[in-house]
């Protein structure tokens, strides 16, 4: 069975009071439509065709991918107009009907229902609901057989009493679909075109309308503010937490985790509160991570630890190693196996050998630096001088006194030493002491300033 996608993405979302398109705005660092978008790659459809009608350049520069085909909805004239709009570029045998702005949908829900699918069936998402205002209800016979679907605005008292509701994601044979479009009409309370009027067309065309229901009324819930915006940002991370926990990660407060990427972990790892994880994340066995850090792009081996409230951008930390407080690895940083770094020091491009450290109040950038060498207090490679960055080499087991101020390119062969508050401006041989420092003078009798009466 070959499968068309069509994501309706073309609303304005006023409620949102933003000028971002609504399909735009993020849930767990992602577009909502992204998400969709996700979803239905998994898929492997024949193509994906998302109908965008406000703010249709921003969303065409955003997401725009050679697998996507934009189709462009002037009029927002309802769902069934949107469909309408797509219909000359489906070729499929299947049409699945999704939503940019329903972004938790799960892709075993929508594989179950596109297995309803076939040439006299149409099938239909559904799901059940305690309190169902502002959905279209499910009209049932007396068999339970779908018959229609009744919009909230068109629904008679007894209609709204309907627990069921309708999620308006869809599957439907392609065959059929041009001509039920034609018979749309827009006589109802909003004036609009319904995709949900083909219910009723398919029954009386003699198909039978399967449904499914959505097993987590979340995974079809749409955003229209920024209050249901945040219940499914909390709903992701949620699911996100239990994800992490049901593969070996112990989590402080699974209410206080964010992940916004693909993250990937071993077993026995710990993570305290308030962590971000973003972008694409690797976690090892055994690895740890304290409170209030984020963790973006990086890889963390088997055993590292990232005390509190640390920064990681594109870093490797090597076995056993470990990070801050108040560490900053920026990218291009790889620790080797058992390398420190202690608090308020900051790396980019800078790579630690094996038990290698920096304790603190450093920063190293565009840096190579051996194995168990030692990075005093206050200590600076001053990599760039306003146009260009440049390399600084330390050997192994190198010690550089606090405060001192490495200035590249500039090379420090194994076992060489900087006295504390020396600015090395030369190559250092081997086992060698370099210092550079002015002399100390002590001045007798010297007067403090007094300050001036006023």
């Amino acid at each position: 069975m070959s499968l068309d996608i069509v994501i309706l993405a073309a609303g304005q979302g006023t409620r949102m009071r933003s000028a971002l398109p609504k399909v735009l705005h993020p849930i767990a660092g992602q577009s909502m439509l992204g998400h969709v978008i996700d979803s239905a790659r998994q898929l492997q459809p024949t193509s994906i065709q998302v109908v965008i009608g406000h703010g249709a350049e921003a969303v065409r520069e955003r997401l725009g991918a050679d697998d996507l085909s934009f189709v462009l909805q002037s009029e927002q004239l309802g769902t069934g107009h949107a469909v309408a709009q797509a219909l000359p570029t489906l070729s499929a045998d299947t049409v699945l009907i999704l939503y940019g702005d329903v972004p938790l949908i799960e892709v075993a829900t929508l594989r179950r229902l596109l297995c309803k699918v076939d040439p006299e069936h149409l099938a239909l998402l559904t799901v059940d609901l305690a309190d169902p205002t502002g959905y279209g209800r499910i009209i049932r016979d007396d068999a339970g057989v779908v018959q229609a679907i009744v919009e909230q605005k068109d629904a008679t008292p007894a209609q709204r009493k309907i627990g069921e509701g309708n999620t308006g994601i869809l599957a439907l044979p392609r065959a059929r679909l041009a001509d039920w479009m034609a018979r749309l009409s827009n006589r109802n309370a909003q004036g609009e075109y319904y995709l949900t009027d083909v219910i009723a067309m398919a029954v009386a065309d003699g198909l039978v309308v399967a449904t499914e229901t959505a097993q987590d009324a979340m995974e079809v819930q749409g955003a229209n503010d920024r209050i249901q915006l945040a219940e499914l940002e909390r709903h992701y991370q949620w699911r996100a937490a239990r994800q992490l926990m049901s593969q070996g990660v112990t989590l402080r407060d699974p209410a206080r985790l964010d992940v916004r990427g693909a993250v990937t972990v071993g077993r026995d790892v710990l993570i305290d509160i308030n962590v971000i994880l973003e972008g694409c994340v690797v976690i090892e066995d055994n690895v740890s991570i304290g409170p209030n850090c984020v963790i973006k792009n990086s890889t963390l081996r088997r055993g590292a630890i990232v005390n509190a409230n640390s920064h990681l951008d594109g870093a490797e930390l090597g076995e056993g190693s470990d990070c801050g407080p108040f560490a900053r690895l920026r990218p291009g940083t790889l620790l080797g196996p058992r390398a420190h770094v202690g608090n308020f020091v900051e790396l980019k491009n800078a790579v630690l050998g094996e038990g290698a450290k920096a304790g603190h109040l450093s920063y190293l950038g565009d840096a190579q630096i051996g194995a168990r060498t030692n990075i005093g207090a206050g200590s600076i490679t001053c990599n760039y001088d306003g146009a260009n960055k440049f390399l600084t080499v330390l050997g192994e087991d190198v010690f550089i006194g606090s405060n001192s101020a490495l200035v590249a390119p500039v090379t420090l062969g194994d076992g060489a030493t900087t006295g504390a508050g020396s600015v090395i401006t030369g190559n250092v041989p081997a086992s060698t002491l370099a210092v550079s420092r002015a002399k100390q003078r002590n001045i007798d009798g010297w007067q403090r300033p007094l300050k001036i009466q006023k």
